[in-house]
């Protein structure tokens, strides 16, 4: 007797997550796709398509078709549970995390996050790098020693700007005379 792909939806993360997510989550499993697979399909990349599952991205109606396809889902099941009225509830899991993988990710960024930020305002001046527009790309690399891991995060860089009293333009008529503060954004 064949035995049926369940998540544990009372185990963390699932508990987080609108209980669709679980179906896309069984539908793969049952499937045996991986998330390259269901990326191919989609038009997105693995990560990006990954983070969709975990409610950390969004599908937009054309690929929820696609992922409904894909897994063989009814669409009209992804739309009620993700569609145009669900936004995603970015940052999901407890801090600091506990899972060993996603903790390493964090220690990485509390060893080399000042590291990091300071080479990258030598090399691009005041500002950050989006993690919107971001590509992450993960690669296995042969090591005599062990496979390696390589991550590589290809994230647009957002100069910090200044928004002064000038550049603001108001809707209607100014109803008071009092001054606008300045905003800083850093």
């Amino acid at each position: 007797m064949a035995q049926t792909a369940t998540i544990p939806a009372h185990n963390s993360p699932y508990t987080d997550l609108p209980s669709v997510n679980s179906k896309l989550f069984e539908a793969k499993a049952k499937k045996g796709l991986t998330f390259d697979q269901i990326a191919q399909a989609v038009g997105k990349d693995e990560v990006w398509v990954a983070a969709a599952f975990y409610g950390q991205a969004k599908f937009t109606p054309e690929e929820l078709q696609k992922v409904a396809e894909t897994l063989d889902i009814p669409r009209s099941d992804l739309v009620a549970g993700l569609g145009d009225h669900w936004w995603p509830n970015r940052g999901l899991g407890p801090m600091p995390p506990t899972d060993p993988v996603i903790y390493r990710l964090y220690e990485s960024v509390l060893v080399y996050g000042h590291a990091i930020k300071a080479i990258i305002h030598e090399k691009f001046g005041d500002g950050i790098m989006s993690m919107i527009d971001c590509k992450i790309n993960i690669a296995k690399k042969p090591d005599p020693k062990g496979d390696r891991v390589v991550l590589t995060f290809d994230g647009k860089f957002l100069p910090r700007t200044e928004l002064l009293n000038s550049d603001i333009k108001p809707a209607r008529k100014q109803i008071s005379t009092l001054p606008l503060p300045l905003l800083h954004i850093s």
